[in-house]
């Protein structure tokens, strides 16, 4: 079984935080990471009728089933460590009400948190955590 894959805005200084984030909490090595603007995005995103130019949210590939925005954290959410899990929960709230919150952020992120000129690289240590 393939493990679920989170795609996220290279350039973007929220979601490689988010990402340092989650791995650094994913003590049981649940995801594989990539960039929307790599080549590993361009060839599987196209399937799910998804561009991956135009998108201004995190991602994740879990069981061949696309999750986006809200739905997206709060699934990463539940396979990390400590407490994080029980932010599951908020799985409740209405999906057009978290994605609402969801979407200030995500048109705010660069203004807010800043953009990088390039994708973050990974460490080597970390390399096989994700696809190019």
């Amino acid at each position: 079984m393939l493990k679920p894959v989170i795609f996220f805005d290279g350039v973007c200084n929220l979601c490689n935080a988010s990402v340092q984030f989650t791995i650094e909490h994913d003590k049981q090595d649940h995801f594989k990471f990539t960039a929307l603007q790599g080549d590993y995005a361009k060839k599987v995103l196209p399937k799910f009728n998804v561009d991956p130019n135009t998108l201004n949210s995190i991602l994740l590939l879990e069981n061949n089933k696309l999750y986006t925005k809200s739905s997206a954290v709060l699934r990463i959410a539940r396979k990390l460590n400590g407490l994080l899990p029980l932010l599951y929960g908020f799985i409740i709230i209405p999906k057009f009400i978290r994605d609402w919150v969801y979407n200030i952020i995500a048109k705010n992120r660069y203004k807010w948190w800043g953009k990088q000129t390039s994708c973050w690289v990974p460490t080597p240590e970390l390399k096989n955590k994700f696809y190019d």
